[in-house]
């Protein structure tokens, strides 16, 4: 046999080994499990608003709730003090209904223009601010004396015409729910829009992956026919058992350091659990943020294999794709 016939006869001995390697199965990652039985809920985003108002005859409260991203649930009040008392019922309340995100609630009081002027005022009031008054006067003469401003905004003055704050708190607690409703409702549709481009972002990467993975063979073919003319080219004489012996070892080596089957089995397992919990629904921030970080493990594994150019421009375009991802994440809740 020439030559030619043995480096032939060389070749078809690596070819059968390396399509053996190739189409040993991979050992894959298990699918983690469903929803546990429980139905689908909303994807939320952080960022939400939300206003009710409660309308009375003699004022109207205009009640706001607005929310952006955070790491934890961190709420913060503005109101006036004679609401101050319903701040733990407030609290606690929104807490059910919310778990993640920046939240301020505002409470605004607007006393109606139209309302009637009191008729009297709180005669019994205002003669214990007269005596409290002297009683002050004489102990401090120089102590200014109150102004009738001051005297008619004495709280329980305007007698029955006065706000009441405590019907005031109770229908303010009744619109609470309706306000989170209504908040949370904004969050949904907002989460819905997230979502939808997620799943754009998963079938990209998909497409990356399907393109890819009939390469590895390819380019093993293409090196082991590369080490074949090579070794023609530097041996006169037809190569010898130990020579094609290496070469069988050096392109088995080679397959055995670009094989990334694993690392993209493992890739659409992650993008497999991420459409999972998607579908699912609720709080899922924290949970996709770290499967976004075992996404880009794998897109840099692949990269570090990089046997071709095509393996690096993949690896780059899959964290281009799994960064924006993870920039839409953080606004999940």
């Amino acid at each position: 046999m020439g030559r030619d016939g043995a480096v032939r006869s060389g070749s078809n001995s690596i070819h059968a080994s390396i399509t053996k390697y190739m189409s040993t199965p991979k050992k894959s990652l298990p699918r983690e499990g469903g929803n546990a039985g429980h139905g689908p809920q909303p994807l939320r985003s952080m960022t939400g608003y939300a206003v009710e108002t409660v309308e009375l005859p003699a004022a109207q409260v205009i009640l706001e709730l607005r929310g952006v991203n955070s790491r934890f649930l961190d709420l913060s009040f503005r109101m006036g003090d004679d609401f101050r008392a319903l701040e733990p019922q407030l609290r606690e309340r929104i807490a059910r209904a919310v778990q993640r995100g920046k939240l301020e609630c505002r409470i605004n009081l607007a006393p109606r223009q139209e309302a009637p002027l009191p008729n009297h005022l709180n005669r019994e009031l205002l003669d214990q601010l007269k005596l409290l008054a002297q009683v002050v006067q004489a102990h401090f003469p120089q102590a200014r004396p109150l102004t009738v401003a001051e005297i008619m905004h004495w709280p329980g003055m305007m007698g029955e015409t006065a706000l009441d704050f405590e019907a005031l708190q109770a229908a303010l607690l009744e619109r609470l729910d309706a306000l989170l409703a209504q908040f949370n409702a904004s969050r949904a549709r907002e989460g819905d829009k997230l979502k939808r481009v997620l799943l754009e972002r998963i079938a990209a990467m998909r497409g990356h992956v399907d393109r890819l993975r009939p390469r590895t063979a390819e380019i093993v073919t293409a090196y082991r026919e590369k080490l074949n003319k090579r070794l023609e080219e530097l041996l006169p004489n037809p190569p010898s058992p130990l020579d094609q012996d290496r070469l069988h070892q050096e392109v088995v080596l080679f397959a055995q350091k670009i094989d990334v089957d694993e690392e993209m089995d493992r890739l659409l397992t992650h993008l497999d659990e991420v459409e999972r919990i998607l579908a699912a629904g609720g709080a899922v921030g924290k949970r996709l943020d770290f499967l976004m970080q075992e996404l880009n493990r794998e897109a840099n594994t692949l990269g570090s294999k990089s046997a071709s150019l095509e393996y690096t421009q993949t690896s780059v375009e899959l964290k281009v794709l799994i960064e924006q991802m993870r920039e839409q994440i953080q606004n999940l809740e």
